[in-house]
């Protein structure tokens, strides 16, 4: 390193060894913020397709693209992704079968509710793949819940909802891979400008976020499988 910055002014070498200091910072912090690697998207990725939501929509399709940038294997990114957005959607299709049309209208509002139902018994497919492939604002979940609650057939659900999964993540690699360079760019000067705490509290959110979200959706499970047996509770007694 001293042979290189030797007749180099003294300002001018001070200058290179902080823009180094700083890159290689910015890498280590980078680092940091995928270093959950494809484990932690294919668990956000879970939450992500339920009915619970996470703090920042999308955030699939963010470690999608940062991932991808990174020249990860698009192969295992996609799917990780996609498998994990899978068993998101079985599960809550299943609380929706299993809590029935009160759970939803409970948990959506009416003039939402009027929509999805009536979308749901004219064009069910469309009805479940518009939603999963459309990033948000476009609301998933009370599409997903009403699947079940109208007792759309299982593979059918299944197939348009992983397919719409799996166009729209490889969608997001491919943003990764054309738009890489730009990405990683801004994603840099967020990490020099925000630096490490604010990272730490993001990725701090985020694992919170989804471990809040797996007990909802474990208690939810618990409640509707409680209703489902007070009625032959009941019959017996």
């Amino acid at each position: 390193m001293g042979s290189m910055l030797a007749g180099i002014p003294i300002s001018r070498a001070l200058a290179l060894l902080s823009l180094a200091t700083l890159a290689g910072s910015s890498s280590h912090l980078l680092h940091l913020v995928l270093s959950f690697g494809l484990f932690g998207l294919f668990l956000v990725s879970i939450v992500d397709s339920s009915f619970v939501p996470l703090p920042l929509p999308g955030i699939t399709d963010i470690m999608v693209i940062l991932f991808a940038a990174q020249h990860a294997n698009l192969f295992l990114l996609i799917a990780a992704a996609t498998i994990g957005s899978a068993l998101g959607g079985l599960f809550s299709y299943q609380v929706g079968q299993s809590g029935g049309l009160d759970f939803i209208e409970k948990r959506t509002p009416p003039r939402i509710f009027k929509r999805v139902t009536g979308w749901m018994e004219s064009h069910a497919i469309l009805a479940v793949a518009v939603p999963a492939l459309l990033p948000p604002p476009m609301p998933l979940s009370p599409f997903v819940l009403a699947a079940g609650a109208l007792k759309m057939s299982r593979k059918k659900f299944m197939w348009a909802f992983t397919l719409s999964r799996l166009i729209r993540h490889a969608f997001a690699a491919w943003l990764g891979v054309h738009y890489g360079k730009a990405v990683l760019v801004l994603w840099n000067a967020f990490i020099r400008r925000w630096g490490a705490p604010v990272l730490i509290i993001l990725w701090v959110a985020i694992l919170g976020s989804v471990a809040f979200a797996f007990w909802r959706l474990w208690k939810t499970s618990h409640e509707v499988g409680l209703k489902q047996t007070k009625p032959l509770n009941a019959t017996t007694t």
